[in-house]
């Protein structure tokens, strides 16, 4: 899976380089930073970040305040307020959009870096959240792809694997579909064929073939077993 991609929107260009410069030491890709609103939206629809650092205060009429209406409107995915400004009336503007993170300048390496995991973490736990009660089609996940929603059933998944703040999805057809959220959140989706075997693994037990001391194999594919997780699996299966 790919670097974190994070898109800057400041109008002080030196700033803008400066977080974007922290970024890449922190380990995410940092996009070409926009200065306004109109090169924003360009920006998330080109290249569709992962998240976004939206300073309040921008050059010309719209601000970061409405970008960020903008992509909960169109773009659903989570963003970071950024200003110089502490003062309440700033405060109560941002509030509207219910922002998860709200940096003030200057602001440390440290703190930026908490306020993208934190962002990141509370975005996929929120996606994630279903009532099982309501849902009719309890045999499939639907995974958003460009607009839409696309039906995998679960009997086309082969095994899950965590990928820092995503989830990779392998199906039969050997395709991997990748989605942001974490394996305690997805797991709590699926049905009961799925067992989680490892702090980076869950599987689908009726494509289970063959089982040993540190690891399995899902149709053709070999996968680690973590000993704190080993107990369950045979539970859940007839051992002679």
């Amino acid at each position: 899976m790919g670097k974190v991609k994070i898109l800057v929107v400041e109008d002080e260009l030196i700033i803008a380089d400066n977080i974007c410069d922290t970024l890449i030491d922190l380990g995410y890709n940092a996009l070409e930073p926009a200065i306004n609103y109109t090169e924003a939206i360009a920006t998330i629809e080109k290249e569709k970040p992962d998240i976004a650092i939206l300073d309040i205060q921008l050059s010309g009429k719209k601000t970061g305040i409405d970008i960020a209406k903008k992509i909960i409107e169109s773009y659903n995915f989570p963003f970071i307020f950024l200003t110089s400004n502490s003062d309440q009336f700033t405060l109560n503007q941002a509030k509207e959009v219910r922002p998860p993170a709200y940096l003030i300048k200057p602001f440390s390496k440290e703190e930026l870096y908490t306020s993208i995991e934190i962002a990141l973490h509370n975005f996929s736990k929120k996606i994630g959240e279903v009532n099982t009660q309501n849902l009719i089609i309890k045999d499939a996940l639907f995974v958003k792809d460009k607009g839409c929603y696309t039906k995998i059933q679960f009997t086309n998944i082969l095994y899950l694997k965590s990928a820092h703040v995503y989830i990779e999805i392998m199906l039969r057809n050997k395709q991997k579909i990748v989605v942001r959220t974490s394996l305690n959140e997805i797991l709590n989706k699926l049905n009961t064929y799925f067992v989680r075997i490892h702090r980076s693994y869950i599987i689908n037990t009726k494509y289970l073939n063959q089982l040993s001391q540190t690891s399995l194999q899902i149709a053709d594919v070999e996968i680690p077993i973590g000993k704190k997780y080993k107990e369950n699996v045979l539970n859940k299966i007839n051992v002679i």
